[in-house]
């Protein structure tokens, strides 16, 4: 019984972070689709809609899920919404603005590695030396769009050089990546906290502190909001609350139960769905194929989860699984 409960927490598991994968890499069309919205206003506009929405989910359940926080929690959910949503987006959408959706979402695959690295001093993971093949496939993948992202053609001179803008969207999106490795760990530790929350619940909770954090930004998100006509406004809440709505209503719930269901080792190279999933819709937007370097780097950062599943798939006695909601 043990052994069938840890396989199939495995394998619902994985399902689960390949299901929040394809849901969080739809974040990186959005910058595309309305470049004329700066990244302020795109988190803002996100995130005060997964807000409501998530006070829609909770407010008849109130009493009950307020009842269940511990002290410490709300000033927890309030950090988990600012490092796993709000700042995080911010800084991913001025990347994706400055150095391009493949490259940014490329880079935040640093995340299993920085996660799985962070994991082995949780009690659930495993020992960084059983790891290390995997972390390693993970690192080279990653460092081959190194130079994508810090060089550019120069069409007068024939050759490469730095490019600025380039070098700024590559700052943010390693500032992104640190904000969200912060998120998954803290985010981890809470959930095998609060066994008797729901992932689903948990996560309600984070969007209605976004949302709480999104209000205070709005007086900076409205400048130059008189630019647009109204017609373009329509547009864009639309796309905000359909990324709401997917990413991180819908997301956010496939995440924590992800972390319900794997150690820490395992579920931060999950996060390698985002990525593989937001180049996928980067090259579907672009109208083009991988470029080779892409295709390497998705090559390994595929084997690397294929590693640390092997790493831990469980023995024939199996370890007793979480009985936490999910």
């Amino acid at each position: 019984m043990n052994s069938f409960r840890a396989h199939y927490s495995l394998l619902a598991g994985l399902g689960n972070g390949l299901a929040a994968g394809a849901c969080w890499g739809l974040v990186f069309i959005a910058p595309a689709m309305m470049p004329d919205f700066t990244a302020l206003q795109l988190a803002t506009v996100r995130y005060l809609m997964y807000g409501l929405f998530s006070v829609a989910l909770v407010l008849p359940r109130w009493r009950r899920l307020a009842a269940r926080i511990p002290q410490g929690g709300r000033p927890a959910l309030l950090w988990l919404g600012l490092t796993g949503n709000l700042g995080y987006y911010i800084l991913i959408a001025m990347a994706v603005r400055l150095c391009g959706i493949n490259i940014t979402s490329i880079i935040t695959g640093f995340l299993p590695v920085i996660v799985g690295i962070l994991g082995t001093r949780e009690g659930n993971g495993l020992g960084l030396r059983r790891l290390l093949p995997s972390m390693v496939l993970m690192f080279v993948g990653i460092s081959l769009t190194g130079i994508q992202a810090l060089h550019a053609p120069d069409a007068g001179a024939g050759g490469t050089r730095i490019d600025m803008a380039h070098l700024l969207g590559f700052m943010c999106a390693v500032g992104g990546l640190a904000s969200w490795s912060i998120f998954a760990l803290a985010n981890a530790r809470w959930l095998r906290r609060l066994s008797d929350t729901s992932a689903g619940d948990w996560g309600l909770l984070t969007g209605v502190a976004t949302g709480v954090e999104a209000l205070f930004v709005i007086p900076f998100a409205c400048h130059g909001a008189l630019s647009h006509p109204p017609s373009r406004w329509v547009a864009f809440i639309a796309l905000g609350a359909g990324i709401a709505l997917v990413s991180s209503l819908l997301g956010g719930i496939f995440w924590n139960r992800t972390c319900r269901l794997l150690p820490m080792t395992l579920c931060g190279q999950m996060a390698v769905g985002e990525t593989l999933f937001a180049l996928f819709y980067g090259c579907l937007w672009t109208g083009r194929w991988p470029t080779a370097m892409e295709g390497a780097a998705v090559l390994f950062l595929v084997l690397s989860v294929v590693f640390s599943t092997l790493a831990h798939a469980p023995s024939s006695s199996g370890p007793e699984t979480s009985h936490a909601p999910i």
